[in-house]
This record gives C-alpha cells, structure tokens and sequence, in this order.
C-alpha cells in the first residue's frame, strides 16, 4: 500500500494533519486500483475492451451487484496501473484513468486527451486550475438516516459534446446535450442511462435507482435518490462502432430475432373473440399481404393476475392456434404483470410473499380495471410461479411470444418511494423492473428449448437486450408532433444498447379511422415503420366498437378496426405496398438482426453511426441510417411533398424511387409525395422491391 499525500519536502509518511492536505490511499489488488480515503472505498478495474468499471461506496464492504454489466469479462491482466507520489493511474487499451491527490478521478483516451473528468471545487485541490472555496465534491454520498445513500456525481461540461443514447424520452431531441432526464420508468418513457459522446467515450451509469441526470453546458450531474454505491462503466473508442460494439460486449447481446420477426405485424386494441381474430387473420391471407404475427391484446382474460383465456370468448385457443400456424402466423399474448385482488392467484401469491409492497397505505399500485398489485420479478419465485402458469395456459398451446405489458411497471400515481419489491425498495432498485419482467419468461422460454427468443416490452433498462427485449415507445398521440418524438427515442433507444425497437404504427390513441388528416399520417408513420426493426401496426381508434360480452375481461372496451383495409382503398394500396417492400427486404432486415446478434450493431441509427468522420452527420436530427446501405429521411409534417436530404460524405447514392445517383456530401431536394418516403441506398447495394 503506497500513501499518496506527503507534504512538500518531506520523506515519505510525513503527513500534514490540517485541513489542507488529506491523507489518501492507495493499492493494487486482483489487477484493479483501489483508493481509500476516511469512510470512501474507490475501486477502478479493467472491464472490457479499452473500458474501465469505476465504483464507490462508504458501506462497510463494497456492494457486488453487476446489474446491468454480464458478468466480469476476460483481458484484465493485460492492463497496467501505476502508482506515484501525488497520484496513481490505470490504463487499460484505449482508455487510461488518473486519480489526483484528493481522489478525483480523469480519464484519458490513447491520445491524452480528457475524455471525462470529475467537477471537484475544493480548496484541497490546491494544485489544479479549478481550486476552489465552495467545497463542491464530486461523489456526494449524503446519508439518509438509518441506511442508504443519496448520491450525486458530478462531472465537468464540454459545452461542444453532443451526446446520445440514454433510452426513450418522450421529445424531439436526438442529441440530449443541455437536457435534464428523469432516470426512471413511465408509460412511454425507459430510461437506458447509457450515453455515447462525440468525444470519443461511451457511459453507463449502472445504477437502477430512481434519479435524474442533467447534461449541463457548465456541469454533469447524475443523482440516485437511494443507493449503497456509485457504480459506472466507461469506454473509450476511436469510432460509434467500436463503442458501442465494447458496451455490447459487456451489457449483453440480443438472441437472433426468429424469422417470424422480421415481416409485418397485425394488431389493435383490441381483439374480442377468437372468432374476431382468426376471421381478420384469414382476410390477410385471403388477400394474399404477407403476415408474419398478429396479437391478443389485453383483457382476453377473467380477471388481470388469471394469466389464461377466457373461455367464454376464446373457448377454443388450442384450434385458433393451430389455424394460425397452419396460415403461417404465429400469435403474440398480452401479459399484464397486474394482480387483481379478485384473481384466482391473489391469494396464493400473497401468502407466498410474491407481490410487490406498498410502504404506507393500502397495497394498490394501479386501479384501472380493478384494484390491482404488480408480481413482483426481482424474487426468482415469483419469476417462476408468472411462468409457470403461462407456460401452462399459453406456452403449451402453441404460443411462442409474448406481449409483456405495463412493464415499467405503470402505477395509478408514480409516488416511487412507495413501492418496495424483493430487492429492495423502488427508489432504490426500481429500475431494474423491466429487466426482470423480460428474464422472467426468456428463462422460462430457454428451457423449454426454444433459441430464437423475442417477447415485446413497452420498457426496459440497460441490460434488457440479453433478454430478447423488443421495445415499443409506448402509449402514444396519434399525430405528427408524436411521431417526431418517436424518431429521436427510436434511434437514441438503439444507442442506449436496445438494438429491437419499434412503435405503434399510427400512434395509440387519439385517432379516428375516418378522418383524412389521421389517414395522412397513418400513411407517412406507416412509411417509416417500414424500415424499424420491426414493423408492427396498433391503436386505440375511434369511434369505439360496441361491447361484445358483459363479464370477464370483456368488461374493457374495443377500438375500430385497424386492419389496413380499414381505411378506404388509398390508405390501402399504399400500406400494402410497404409490407411487400417489407418482406422483399427480408434478407437484409435478416442481415442487420445477425450484425445485432453478434456485435450489438443498432438496426437503425443516426447518420454519424455509419459516416462518423463526416461532421453535418453529427448535426443531423431528421435522417437515419436503416442498417449500413439505406439511408431513410422520413417525412414527418404534415401537406409535405419534398424535402432536403444531407447524403453523407464518402459514398456515393441512388434515389430508390427515381434511379438518380448522386455524389456524397452534398444535400438534394426529394420528391415525397404521400406515396413515397424518401429512400436513397449506396450505389452498389441493390433495393428489389
């Protein structure tokens, strides 16, 4: 063990005792630093590929949790750490980190140049620029009475960063820098707090509390409202790729997306007989517009926590499901994680201890439909049971995925602090629900035996992917304004790590299936859901269908038809022709899934991803890149019949719709009359629609 703070002249272990120098320390163990100070334990360990995993705490032992990380990965002997009088450092490939005299913490690329560096204004930082009287520290641990901490870290501001990622907000900002995020889940919000830099470094913050971050053009502040420590994980990288390919390798990869992932979806809410569904089924067929899946949305069952079909209005799932395999459509469940205090399992799984808890009050989190409770995933048991009786009602009937719904999970009021589950309490781990929601059945799925794993979720958190989260954005308007937000939480998603994402086509709610103004942006949003990483259409339409039955989950009502036919003769020859595209690009969408598979590549992602050394790339918010050939500029206002479209430097392009090719590096004007969307590919990849 090295002590690092001497005073100035003197031998070594001559320490001040004033308050102008403190009395650090350090130590090399198990090819990490450590540094020590008063209550504060800080470890910097190698964790990956040119990255380094930062961690800190003042518990008497430091927590291990790796939450979000999978595991501790290989390489670690090949990094170096040095330890010197007034400071000691680790470099690990790419990255190198330096701890001063006073603990703070700067990291480095290959280059020496700041990546990030901690905001510290202290007057013990006496031999840096920033020395300071306002005694601002960058990890706060501020104890809250009686056992954790709430914890800020600060971190100094490049104003000219632009940073993205950070999972799906409900805004139209690709680049989230000068933005405040609230690090917690909502109905159409999952926070992924992994940020990409354009400086050169990729961040997880690997904390599943309740908090917010703040991108500031002065500071960086994340804050956890309850924790035992300060985990992140930083890398470095000369390109997007490569850092998002090391985060990858660290988070965990998606599975391959089965075959029947990659077509079209058909879905409403909702559907209120079996005989409903199978009879709109037949018309796809009938009509001869390829169909890959088509869905059972919610209250299809008695009661919310039954986990099986109502037998009154789907009497026969094992024949609707063999029809459907029999037509080539595999049928998506809903599953809700509510359990109704009426349920025939509420009983059994309070007695067992298998149901989130409320801190004051009644235990209620959600009264739509019913006074309802969440199971509660972090507890492997009630991970089990969930699975166990979807297995029985669902799985061993033919169902191969599923819809997992209200996965935030979504409460009636978002008092976080009220809500406490196995792990602990919601501010503290809540988080990690959504993770937990989507292991609960990818386990069970597994071993069963099946590989090729997709279940859709309306949230997630960092570490999601590894089990075989599709993403959609949630409970959503039905207008343009919404469909711009989608675009930046689409792509901002796919860089936080969560490469399967996709949308209700239409929006969820707000729309009449007679109106003209609604067909317009039906057309262009189903234009651009062509080329997500999964095409699926769903909503909520006006006028409201009459009610079908009176008891059971028949009780909620339905929307209008949504099947593409719904809409008169023009919405349909063109939606018809985008799911032809669709399928006519099955074996590129197969392609992208693969690189997803394999390197963790986002299936659609900002122009930047793919041409990073070109700077408008990095300023464009309007325009992406659906895999590494096809270059899609999406039209999202309404009456709009051409726009401009930046073609990146260092390709050269061809407008899909015309022929016309084009050098890169120069912004043209494309036609976009409703009928098509605004597609230009590199000149030697051939589009056959």
């Amino acid at each position: 063990m090295t002590d690092i703070i001497k005073k100035e002249g003197a031998s070594t272990g001559d320490f001040r005792s004033d308050n102008h120098f403190l009395l650090g320390y350090f130590e090399e163990k198990d090819h990490a630093l450590y540094y020590r100070y008063d209550a504060e334990r800080v470890i910097v360990e190698p964790w990956g590929k040119n990255s380094l995993r930062v961690r800190a705490s003042k518990m008497p032992e430091m927590p291990d949790e790796l939450w979000a990380l999978d595991g501790k990965p290989e390489g670690r002997e090949e990094a170096s750490i040095a330890i010197h009088d007034f400071s000691a450092e680790i470099t690990n490939g790419k990255i190198r980190a330096v701890v001063n005299n006073i603990g703070k913490l700067t990291f480095y690329n290959q280059k020496g140049e700041v990546l990030l560096e901690e905001y510290v204004r202290n007057r013990e930082d006496m031999f840096a620029d920033t020395c300071s009287s306002l005694e601002v520290e960058a990890r706060e641990f501020k104890p809250i009475i009686g056992g954790d901490y709430q914890l800020t870290m600060r971190f100094e501001s490049n104003p000219n960063e632009k940073i993205y990622g950070m999972g799906q907000y409900q805004q139209k900002f690709l680049n989230v820098k000068g933005a405040e995020l609230e690090l917690a889940h909502r109905n159409s919000q999952a926070s992924v707090p992994f940020a990409l830099s354009s400086l050169g470094y990729g961040f997880l913050w690997n904390n599943p509390a309740i908090g917010r971050v703040s991108f500031n053009k002065n500071i960086t502040t994340w804050e956890a409202k309850s924790t035992k420590k300060l985990d992140y994980w930083i890398t470095a990288g000369d390109t997007p790729a490569e850092i998002e390919e090391a985060y990858a390798d660290v988070a965990g990869k998606v599975p391959m997306m089965p075959e029947y992932g990659m077509g079209f979806w058909q879905c409403k809410l909702r559907y209120q007989t079996q005989e409903e569904l199978l009879e709109v089924a037949r018309e796809y067929k009938r009509r001869q517009i390829p169909i890959d899946v088509i869905v059972v949305d919610f209250f299809h069952w008695p009661k919310q926590g039954d986990w099986r079909f109502d037998e009154t209005y789907w009497p026969d799932p094992d024949a609707m499901i063999a029809e459907l395999k029999e037509m080539g459509i595999e049928l998506m469940v809903s599953i809700w994680p509510m359990v109704d205090y009426k349920s025939e399992n509420f009983e059994e799984m309070k007695a067992k201890g298998l149901l989130t808890r409320v801190e004051k009050g009644v235990r209620i989190d959600n009264t739509y439909m019913g006074n309802t409770i969440q199971y509660d995933p972090t507890n492997p048991e009630a991970r089990e049971y969930v699975w166990n009786k979807a297995k029985q009602n669902y799985y061993d009937k033919g169902v191969k995925i599923f819809w997992l719904d209200e996965a935030e999970p979504e409460y009636t009021v978002y008092d976080f602090e009220n809500y406490r589950y196995h792990l602990g309490p919601n501010v503290q781990i809540g988080n990690v629900y959504p993770v937990m929601y989507a292991q609960t059945f990818f386990e069970g799925m597994k071993k069963e035996g099946q590989e090729n794993i997709v279940n859709l979720l309306r949230c997630a958190w960092a570490g999601s992917q590894r089990y075989g989260a599709l993403v959609w954005s949630g409970d959503i308007h039905s207008s343009f304004e919404s469909l711009q937000n989608q675009f930046a939480a689409g792509l901002n998603m796919g860089i936080a790590g969560i490469p399967w994402w996709t949308t209700d086509i239409g929006g969820f709610f707000g729309a009449n299936i007679y109106d003209e103004d609604f067909h317009e942006v039906l057309i262009r949003w189903f234009e651009y859901g062509t080329f997500c990483p999964v095409m699926r259409l769903h909503g909520y339409r006006m006028p409201y269908q009459p009610q079908y039955g009176t008891t059971g989950g028949a009780e909620c009502v339905s929307g209008a038809p949504n099947e593409i036919w719904s809409y008169g003769d023009k919405v349909y020859e063109i939606c018809k022709k985008y799911i032809e595209m669709r399928e006519a690009m099955r074996p590129y969408v197969r392609r992208l899934m693969e690189e997803a598979h394999e390197k963790g590549t986002p299936v659609m992602r900002p122009l930047f991803y793919d041409f990073p050394e070109d700077k408008t790339c990095w300023e464009n918010e309007t325009q992406y890149m659906f895999g590494p050939e096809i270059l899609v500029a999406p039209v999202m206002e309404k009456g709009q019949g051409e726009r401009e479209v930046y073609l990146p430097a260092g390709a050269e392009w061809k407008n899909v719709w015309t022929g016309e090719c084009f050098k890169g590096g120069q912004t043209v004007t494309a036609a976009a009359p409703i009928e098509q969307i605004p597609l230009f590919t590199k000149n030697e990849f051939e589009l056959n629609f």
